[in-house]
């Protein structure tokens, strides 16, 4: 593939298209189907499902595995051994791929190292997901959520510094809550 960079020891099976531009490190398996966007990074084995998308821009850090029903949207970061599910129960004797759960990473989000992303839910634009955190539930733009499981507890800018009085104290951001949502002022 021109203008991508594959490890030697990467696998990325006839199918995958990947985006002008695109880093996969060691050990990465990209499955038939599967669609990154251009400028991913992905590092050292991460796993990408047959037919997942993934947007433009987005860096996946060492040992994440995105299965099928996952989609990244721009400009998303996940860190380092972060997991993401796609059936809500489980069980090695009975087949549910027919039933895989929908999760939707929204533009900007970060999700930190460790969390658990429960399938089907959404995670907001410019949310932080903090590290170790269990999310089970659906995340609000700009909202920084922590715990087990994920709590919000605060508010965060478009570029990840939290608000104090929701106002940015690195781009002079300011916001505004409306009906318990946080929008740009």
């Amino acid at each position: 593939m021109k203008d991508v960079f594959i490890h030697k020891t990467a696998q990325v099976e006839d199918g995958a298209r990947i985006g002008k531009g695109s880093m996969i490190w060691d050990f990465c398996k990209i499955r038939v189907g599967a669609k990154l966007g251009k400028n991913c990074n992905l590092g050292q084995n991460v796993y990408v499902a047959p037919n997942v998308k993934i947007g433009n821009n987005v860096k996946i850090q060492n040992n994440v595995s995105v299965y099928e029903g996952v989609v990244l949207k721009d400009d998303v970061f996940c860190g380092p051994s972060c997991v993401f599910t796609n059936v809500k129960n489980p069980r090695s004797a009975v087949n549910r791929k027919d039933n895989y759960g929908k999760t939707t990473v929204n533009k900007g989000a970060t999700i930190g190292a460790n969390a658990t992303i429960v399938c089907d839910i959404s995670i907001g634009e410019h949310a932080v997901i903090g590290a170790g955190a269990v999310v089970t539930k659906n995340v609000k733009k700009f909202a920084i959520v922590a715990g087990n499981p994920a709590r919000q507890i605060g508010w965060a800018c478009r570029c990840g510094e939290s608000l104090k009085d929701l106002k940015c104290h690195r781009c002079k951001s300011e916001y505004k809550l409306v009906r318990g949502y946080l929008r740009p002022a």
